[in-house]
């Protein structure tokens, strides 16, 4: 992602990356260590600090990962603009389903029934995004126990399979971009199992 965004130019298309990660916790630049709890430590998961902004999460198989390789200067839009379009296209897609998501005040994400079922965090660089947002889809959500999610003590979390929703990862990309797009305008979207390297045209 980084490699992506320091070799864009003004007319590089903006695209989405759409992967899944092996077990890994995530801190980010204003991550506390301390929110990686002892039960976490002890579960052998790997702890990568990483450029986007927000606290601590957990990534691992059964979760859709959304890359989002954005130039905002082109869209004439805002960070604040984007996240909110972002968690507004996961809350389409579960009112699409009968489910009612909701945002938090001062804590990103989209909620579902009090627990957190998607996470975001974003890094902005010469006005370009990347990094983005994790879905709950059908992953154990034991290591979330580890850590204080985004920050959070005792933040409970959720996944679409606890609400019915029997899809695979890559069925949910599939749905989730009808919402982005009716937010973003159009994206192409790759899927990659190596978010480190350019996904195939």
């Amino acid at each position: 992602m980084q490699r992506a965004t320091a070799e864009r130019g003004p007319d590089t298309l903006d695209r989405l990356w759409c992967l899944e990660h092996e077990p890994v916790y995530t801190l980010g630049l204003a991550g506390r260590p301390e929110h990686l709890l002892p039960q976490g430590r002890a579960t052998g998961i790997p702890l990568v600090h990483i450029d986007r902004g927000g606290q601590i999460t957990y990534h691992g198989p059964g979760q859709l990962v959304v890359y989002f390789l954005l130039d905002l200067r082109r869209r004439r839009s805002s960070v604040r603009a984007l996240v909110h379009h972002i968690e507004q296209s996961v809350i389409d897609l579960l009112a699409s389903c009968g489910l009612q998501g909701e945002r938090r005040e001062g804590a990103p994400g989209v909620y579902l029934a009090g627990a957190k079922i998607a996470a975001l965090g974003l890094r902005v660089k010469n006005g370009c995004t990347y990094h983005g947002l994790s879905l709950n889809v059908d992953l154990d959500l034991s290591p979330f126990a580890g850590i204080n999610p985004c920050g959070h003590a005792g933040l409970a979390t959720t996944r679409l399979r606890d609400h019915g929703l029997d899809w695979s990862v890559r069925e949910t990309a599939e749905r989730l971009l009808d919402p982005l797009q009716t937010w973003l305008g159009p994206l192409a979207w790759s899927e990659t199992s190596d978010p480190w390297a350019p996904p195939s045209p």
